[in-house]
């Protein structure tokens, strides 16, 4: 299944014991759909994903991120701290792809400056 949604905060990387290291992270999905004669509803749904296939993804996944998400989805169910049930959306993701990023990161690649050109000979085609 694939997911598009925009990152809630910056992705962390765990440690297990075996010295393996997982990526963890989680999507907000924001549907919209009009009950008949009403007024718009807004409805967000939030995936915690776990990404195991490389850690060096984790540097790109910052807070506000876009990313296309592919991967098995699964239900956990619990008890919250008052006794009630409670479950969360996980998707175990096999590939990811990052659409667009923040806000704030593509003000700063903006406000760059364009690096220099090199002159090089002309090319006669």
């Amino acid at each position: 299944m694939t997911i598009t949604g925009r990152l809630t905060a910056t992705a962390v990387i765990n440690i297990l014991k075996d010295n393996r290291r997982v990526v963890n992270f989680t999507i907000a999905v924001n549907d919209y759909y009009r009950p008949k004669g009403r007024e718009k509803v807004k409805q967000t749904a939030f995936y915690h994903c776990s990404y195991w296939i490389s850690s060096k993804v984790a540097a790109h996944l910052k807070k506000g991120t876009l990313i296309a998400v592919s991967g098995r989805i699964y239900v956990t169910a619990f008890a919250g701290s008052d006794g009630t049930a409670k479950a969360s959306l996980n998707c175990h993701v096999n590939h990811l792809n990052i659409l667009a990023w923040p806000k704030e990161v593509e003000v700063i690649a903006k406000a760059a400056p364009a690096p220099l050109k090199e002159d090089t000979e002309e090319v006669p085609f």
